[in-house]
């Protein structure tokens, strides 16, 4: 009985959880925020890329 009174009072496990679950917020907030940058870079890189093609046609003709 002595154990499980212990284990009741012991309060390291829960608190464990607790940073537990807020690094896996973290974590997915983190992951969000970088898919989102993600896409935008995508789309900036495309761009130089057409504008870089664009002007080495027009330096070629």
């Amino acid at each position: 009985m002595t154990f499980f009174k212990n284990l009741v009072q012991d309060e390291q496990g829960a608190t464990a959880i607790e940073y537990g679950l807020i690094a896996a917020l973290i974590a997915v907030a983190a992951i969000t925020a970088m898919q989102s940058l993600g896409g935008e870079l995508t789309n900036t890189f495309v761009n130089v890329q057409t504008e870089l093609s664009a002007a080495n046609d027009a330096n070629q003709g």
